[in-house]
């Protein structure tokens, strides 16, 4: 009777190990479906975020937070070398641990994980313990991974997500992660070009104005906040004649004093920038070409009103009268063109198709045309 009992608990038992590891590979089974499906959420959600139309500072910041996220990671942190020096680019680590985080590169125990472009695990194994980067942070991250990011064989920096709990990535399939890597090199990828044309912008010495490059960058975020947008490009038509009559150092004077007029009269949501030499980009942003015309006449009448003496006077300051016999000052001519921009559009083929209509007008054309 004994051994029957015995029999029948041991067979018990067996049929409950079978079971619980049948239930097991059904578990791990589920874990490695929703781990492809959180994959492919992660993916899509990269894709979407690399074509909206935002800075690269932001769609980073925001690819870091869906990684933080979805993977449930308490500490996240990419950084890359910008070719001077390495940049966070995006980070939920207080500022004050910055340093640290910008310096893992030089740290022994990450230089052979760069230099074999494979992932490191480090953590620790008593509360007592620190990580072997950090200095004076004790509490903070207990366990890291660090991934150094290549594209197309150069390494261009390094990810570093990191837990407050000792042993965190101890089961975690690293295959996995690599995806996720793989994906953050992608967006950065996908936004270089974006990156070079938001950096590539520069101050002009002359109007302190922005150059053409900003309408490609930032400032076609603001553009785009709205359905469309008036697009004015206006020329000094005879600028050239006033450089060979008064001199450049008179030309150059002339083009500031057109900067500040469109400067005095602008509303804070329009972009002005200088787009090459005596032509220049005026972005009513939201604004209708109907409902741009009148100030562009007023605008255009009161910088024709301008007299720049070689001595680089605007006789006009003084609000005395002018004698144009008596006076030899030099006064510009404008050229305006002006077309509508719609939300999603290339600002680049726009204006490139204002410039070409600009120059090929007759030198003697002084008038406000829509197109």
């Amino acid at each position: 009777m004994i051994i029957l009992i015995i029999f029948l608990l041991v067979a018990v038992i067996v049929t409950l190990i079978v079971y619980n590891m049948h239930i097991q590979k059904k578990i791990e089974s589920f874990q490695n479906l929703n781990e492809r499906v959180t994959n492919l959420s992660v993916l899509q959600d990269f894709m979407k975020l690399a074509g909206e139309e935002d800075s690269v500072e932001n769609k980073l910041k925001r690819m870091n937070e869906i990684v933080i996220e979805k993977y449930d990671i308490k500490y996240s942190t990419i950084v890359v070398f910008d070719g001077s020096e390495y940049v966070i680019k995006a980070s939920n680590v207080d500022p004050k641990h910055h340093e640290t985080l910008l310096n893992l590169h030089n740290e022994e125990i990450f230089q052979d994980s760069v230099n074999t472009a494979t992932p490191k695990y480090v953590t620790i194994d008593n509360e007592n313990e620190k990580l072997p980067y950090q200095k004076a942070e004790m509490g903070r991250a207990k366990s890291a991974m660090f991934f150094p990011l290549y594209i197309d064989n150069i390494y261009i920096g390094y990810w570093i997500m990191e837990s407050g709990q000792m042993h965190a990535f101890d089961r975690t399939d690293t295959t996995i992660i690599e995806v996720v890597k793989d994906n953050i090199i992608s967006v950065l990828k996908t936004v270089a070009y974006q990156d070079t044309i938001e950096n590539i912008d520069r101050i002009d010495a002359n109007t302190e104005l922005h150059s053409a490059e900003y309408l490609y960058g930032r400032a076609k975020n603001i553009i785009d906040g709205y359905p469309t947008s008036s697009v004015c490009m206006f020329r000094i038509a005879n600028i050239e004649e006033i450089n060979e009559r008064y001199g450049r150092h008179t030309g150059n004077y002339v083009i500031q004093e057109i900067a500040k007029i469109v400067r005095q009269r602008m509303a804070k949501e329009y972009i002005f920038v200088r787009y090459m030499g005596p032509r220049f980009v005026i972005v009513f942003s939201g604004v209708e070409e109907g409902a741009v015309e009148a100030f562009l006449k007023d605008m255009k009448d009161e910088m024709e009103e301008l007299v720049i003496l070689p001595e680089n006077q605007n006789v006009q300051d003084d609000n005395q009268e002018v004698n144009e016999e008596q006076v030899d000052g030099a006064s510009p001519l404008i050229n305006m063109v002006v077309s509508t921009y719609y939300k999603g559009t290339g600002v680049e083929q726009l204006t490139k198709k204002l410039e070409e209509y600009i120059e090929s007008a007759p030198k003697n054309e002084y008038q406000i045309n829509f197109i």
